[in-house]
């Protein structure tokens, strides 16, 4: 069975959060705005790292981020942001928390204006990747390139996540919702 290069490309000893990842979270589109959110701040976090370093963490972050519950990180005062740039768990960068929480305040106007996040996103459906990432370049804080690219990929708004040939790559044509036929 053929998997995706960057898969088959792990050395051996790293950890098995690479697979579990490619396996059942990459490309496939979510609907929860919460994980939507969740997975936007992974991927600005990530940001000069590996993506190994954000997999390993990603429990304490979501137990930092009040499991990205966008109303309390948007609600997020000067103690919040104490607490989360000495959470050793966490990528503690001032530049991306402070991201987080105002990225959790758009969302909010967002879901507002649009119903949800993912609404917000269908709504702008299709996009190249350079429209997209002008788009959340515009709208988001901390969101160059190569971020919105891998949030837009990861989330099954562009394709690429997978080679046609791996055998995700079907499972996630069958998850994807009919919007993406458009």
């Amino acid at each position: 069975m053929s998997y995706c290069k960057a898969i088959n490309n792990i050395e051996p000893g790293e950890p098995g959060v690479h697979r579990i990842y490619h396996d059942t979270q990459y490309g496939f589109p979510i609907d929860d705005d919460n994980e939507l959110f969740c997975r936007l701040i992974l991927e600005i976090n990530q940001a000069g790292l590996s993506w190994t370093t954000i997999l390993n963490k990603q429990y304490s972050f979501r137990k930092a981020y009040h499991n990205f519950d966008i109303k309390k990180v948007a609600a997020y005062k000067e103690k919040d942001f104490n607490r989360l740039m000495n959470d050793a768990g966490i990528i503690r960068n001032r530049l991306k928390i402070h991201a987080a929480i105002e990225n959790a305040k758009t969302i909010l106007s967002l879901q507002k204006e649009f119903g949800s996040f993912n609404a917000w996103l269908a709504h702008h459906h299709p996009k190249t990747r350079e429209a997209w990432t002008a788009l959340f370049k515009k709208t988001f804080k901390f969101t160059g390139g190569e971020i919105v690219n891998e949030f837009i990929v990861s989330t099954g708004y562009l394709p690429g996540a997978h080679d046609k040939d791996c055998p995700v790559y079907k499972k996630v044509l069958q998850a994807k919702p009919m919007w993406h036929a458009k």
